[in-house]
């Protein structure tokens, strides 16, 4: 298991930051955040087109760089730096990753070059309640006239409000858990199709929620089971890990820089103890977070799904936790101004609360590795 990026993962790792901080700074941030820009789609297509980062994951079959989940998560802790808004944990980290666990050759040839060149942007549509639970699904698809038809409501899809693909979990009538489900690849203006945009703390992430009324879909619109699905989350997770790191990082960043230059009773804020403590713990969370992010990506690269489904939980669990007590201690260590709408601070702190509860709190990551490791979850409460 390698710990450290390759020449060349270094080398994707500068050039994703450079065009970032180049092109979504602050005052873009803001100004989407508030209303005042609206969004620009060629700015995605360029991002996947000339930049490949849509097809980062996808085989170079289907017109994509064949890189692997380390390429994606290095791309992925970028974003999380600079918080922008582009979509690139829906189309890549969430749809091609769920097309590549649950598709057959044929879906793939469909969909993947279409994604990648960011002619299509996709998303995954799977959660239905709070607790971000999928195999309490209640969306339906029942056989009918050589096809299927899907009933339900999809929450907290992430860049639903703007994506033309949706890759929906549905399950059998009459069947309960991980029976019965499957990946159905739905045209998002399609009848029946109704989409609304989900109001959210944090804003740099857009939800939606998704309402299917009798969605008509060929056979071949069926993809995959519950193991691809679960393999799909896992995965997800590691992406999102990764984009906490590179959040806790920059609020890390932040913190200290402002630690420096702050003065109070003729000298620096970050020459008090009591600053300086804060600040080590901060940097040990962060280290550790990137030991964790780096293990997981490396898993999810490896193939072996049981080593997956722990890493994955112990990243995400650990990671967006680490990104929310950096930016929450931040917000502390900037003092007053660290509480005002002017200071990016905020926005950190909301991207982080966020991200912390969307594929399922840190519970629920416990839970699941206890299970795994066949200890009991419910020890202790």
């Amino acid at each position: 298991m390698r710990f450290a990026l390759s020449a060349e993962q270094a080398e994707l790792k500068k050039a994703a930051r450079g065009y970032l901080a180049a092109q979504w700074p602050s005052a873009r941030v803001r100004a989407l955040v508030e209303g005042s820009r609206e969004e620009d789609p060629s700015g995605w297509r360029r991002l996947a087109g000339e930049l490949g980062w849509a097809s980062v994951l996808v085989p170079e079959a289907h017109g994509g760089a064949g890189l692997g989940w380390v390429e994606a998560t290095v791309i992925a802790e970028e974003i999380g730096r600079t918080l922008a808004c582009v979509p690139f944990f829906s189309t890549a980290c969430l749809a091609i990753n769920a097309l590549l666990a649950a598709g057959d050759e044929a879906q793939r040839a469909e969909h993947l070059p279409r994604i990648a060149s960011g002619q299509v942007r996709a998303t995954l549509a799977f959660g239905e309640s709070a607790h971000v639970d999928p195999w309490t699904l209640a969306t339906t698809a029942r056989e009918e006239g050589g096809g299927f038809v899907l009933s339900g409501t999809k929450r907290h899809v992430v860049d639903g409000g703007a994506a033309d693909l949706l890759l929906v979990t549905a399950r059998a009538p009459g069947t309960t858990g991980e029976h019965g489900v499957a990946l159905f690849a739905v045209d998002a203006r399609a009848p029946g199709v109704r989409v609304e945009r989900t109001p959210a703390m944090d804003a740099t992430r857009p939800l939606a929620k998704i309402t299917l009324a009798d969605v008509r879909v060929g056979r071949r619109a069926k993809m995959g089971d519950a193991s691809a699905v679960r393999r799909t989350l896992d995965r997800a997770a590691v992406a999102l890990a990764s984009e906490a790191l590179g959040g806790a990082e920059r609020c890390l960043e932040m913190a200290t820089d402002y630690a420096k230059t702050r003065v109070q009773f003729d000298r620096p804020i970050g020459s008090f103890q009591a600053i300086k403590h804060r600040l080590a713990d901060l940097f040990t969370t962060v280290e550790t977070a990137r030991s964790a992010a780096r293990y997981a990506a490396g898993a999810a690269d490896s193939g072996d799904d049981a080593e997956l489904a722990v890493a994955a939980a112990l990243a995400k669990s650990y990671c967006t936790e680490a990104f929310f007590r950096c930016a929450a201690a931040g917000i502390q260590i900037h003092g007053g101004i660290g509480f005002t709408w002017e200071h990016d601070a905020q926005l950190y702190l909301k991207r982080a609360r966020g991200s912390l509860v969307l594929l399922g709190g840190p519970a629920v990551d416990r839970e699941r590795i206890a299970r795994t490791m066949g200890l009991d979850a419910g020890e202790g409460r």
